[in-house]
């Protein structure tokens, strides 16, 4: 069952950017303060790595090192649930892949994609050069 919803993704050249969202798939969704909102990222025949993530409660922020500087994460509460964003900046070839928003409902292991329990379909993100 799909908890969340990724958009934004799309062809752009190197040196680029494009912002994906991330919102939960129904009402029903509830983004609970101690959750971690993420997003990880899987090319063609390599396994899924994070990319960055945000605390609910205080908006800590978490950033792969291959993103860093260039990738900025962050998130909107409203009522019981909200949105992540993604904005990516100066893209580079190597960050095609196909990313995925995930929720993290343990508050702990940000960069562990196990203890991301709900995910999205994913959008594909392809930079040329």
């Amino acid at each position: 069952q799909v908890q969340l919803v990724e958009s934004g993704g799309g062809s752009v050249q190197a040196g680029g950017s494009l912002t994906l969202s991330c919102v939960p798939s129904d009402r029903t969704f509830v983004i609970y303060s101690s959750y971690i909102m993420g997003w990880f990222r899987q090319a063609p025949g390599k396994e899924r790595e994070f990319v960055a993530a945000v605390t609910w409660r205080n908006n800590k922020k978490f950033y792969s090192d291959s993103v860093k500087g260039r990738f900025t994460i962050s998130r909107v509460a409203a009522g019981n649930a909200g949105a992540v964003y993604l904005e990516m900046n100066n893209l580079k070839v190597e960050d095609t892949a196909v990313y995925y928003c995930g929720c993290n409902p343990y508050g702990e292991s940000t960069y562990d994609g196990r203890k991301y329990t709900y995910w999205g379909l994913g959008t594909q993100v392809t930079v040329s050069s």
